[in-house]
């Protein structure tokens, strides 16, 4: 039963190797209104994770952000706020897509993976994000 349950919220990645996923872990114990979350970097020359912690606030500026981006502009999320910040730049340092991880507050690392997405890369991003707000948010409120 736990498969059909929501858990990736983002994910980025080619055939070349190099990926960025935000997957939701759960219910946050003690915080009755946040998601545990991680953000995970895979490339060929440098792997990483990062915590995340995810409420309803977040979700919506992410369906925000994607709306932007469907509307051919970068965009940050979460940036300005605690803990890491994801920037979708649309036409990167090397003329295709990347993804901008940083982690300022805690270990004060960049990375930038560059990706080459499908054609239906932001529908299914929100449709993704329809996924996880239907299975997760009620769970938040209650």
């Amino acid at each position: 039963m736990d498969d059909i349950v929501p858990r990736e919220l983002i994910s980025f990645a080619d055939d070349e190797g190099n990926s960025v996923t935000v997957t939701v872990l759960g219910r946050a114990p003690g915080w009755p209104a946040v998601l545990e979350a991680e953000i995970v970097v895979r490339t060929p020359f440098v792997s990483g994770r990062v915590d995340l912690a995810l409420y309803t606030s977040r979700l919506e500026s992410w369906s925000a952000a994607l709306d932007r981006l469907d509307a051919g502009e970068d965009v940050a999320w979460m940036e300005m706020s605690r803990g890491p910040s994801i920037f979708v730049q649309l036409t990167g340092e090397r003329d295709c897509p990347e993804v901008v991880v940083e982690d300022e507050s805690r270990s004060m690392v960049t990375v930038r993976v560059p990706f080459v997405p499908p054609d239906d890369w932001i529908a299914d991003h929100q449709q993704r994000l329809r996924k996880v707000m239907d299975h997760w948010v009620p769970l938040l409120s209650a």
